[in-house]
């Protein structure tokens, strides 16, 4: 039995992977964090069906400044928050020698480099996006790069929700790096972050990237290779945040065999 812990708990996400942990032979959901401040004034309290996931459950929901309690029960933490909190949840993961999955978006270089650091002495699972599509996305774009190299314009388009408060998404730099890596190119060094104005020719091997934020869309990547004559397109959609969820615990699941390292939906699908 694989005993998971989920945070963000009270978020759509983390409810949708709570509900899919629930359903899911062999494993267990031990307990669900959040902050205090999406909780009531009690910091412990018992879930109940109707308002949390619409399923009879008896799981703890506890504030995160609990979370070194929970993880006692816990093989795999599961996290879908925010930097700065991911951060400091792996901190206590290190300290209970447990696995994380992590699905938050927004960190920063520096962020990145502490978390591989830290993937030496626990396991831990980090992607920008958990969907199946979009791990395979990532394989596709690299080899159609390195053939096309800079004869072909590219542009990435990212269109998401109104309410996501990070650009671009993770998604769209994880395919930015992904290209630039196929063509020999950090993507710091070629990246054009939307235009304005008089800009002149565009210059060739650059990446540009356009972001939209409008209404309930879910989440849309699309790819433009575009050349003298004809362009290839290459978009993926996400028509339920299932997706994620899904991806999310077979994640927890391939990571809960390994003792330490760093893996991502590559790991997984066997494609790296």
């Amino acid at each position: 039995m694989i005993n998971i812990v989920v945070s963000g708990a009270r978020g759509k996400m983390g409810s949708r992977i709570a509900s899919l942990v629930l359903a899911e032979p062999g494993m267990k959901l031990v307990g669900a964090i959040e902050t205090l401040e999406h909780l009531s004034k009690r910091s412990v309290y018992h879930l109940k069906g109707q308002d949390f996931l619409g399923m009879p459950v008896n799981v703890p929901l506890t504030s995160d400044e609990h979370l070194r309690d929970v993880l006692d029960k816990a093989d795999v933490l599961i996290e879908f928050t925010n930097p700065e909190a991911s951060l400091a949840h792996l901190e206590l993961c290190i300290d209970k020698g447990k696995g994380m999955v992590i699905g938050t978006t927004g960190f920063k270089d520096g962020h990145l480099s502490k978390i591989k650091e830290i993937s030496s002495s626990i396991p831990v699972f980090i992607s920008p996006n958990m969907s199946l599509g979009v791990n395979l996305l990532f394989d596709i774009v690299g080899r159609v790069a390195k053939v096309l190299q800079d004869e072909y314009d590219i542009e990435i388009i990212e269109v998401h929700h109104h309410h996501k408060k990070d650009a671009l998404s993770g998604t769209a730099i994880k395919l930015g790096e992904i290209i630039a890596a196929s063509l020999g190119q950090q993507l710091k060094d070629i990246a054009i972050y939307g235009c304005r104005g008089l800009v002149g020719e565009r210059s060739k091997g650059k990446i540009g990237f356009s972001v939209v934020r409008a209404g309930d869309i879910i989440g849309e990547h699309t790819i433009l290779f575009a050349g003298e004559g004809e362009r290839i397109e290459i978009t993926h959609r996400v028509h339920s945040c299932d997706t994620f969820a899904r991806g999310a615990v077979e994640a927890a699941k391939f990571l809960a065999t390994k003792s330490s390292g760093l893996y991502d939906m590559r790991d997984v699908l066997g494609i790296r």
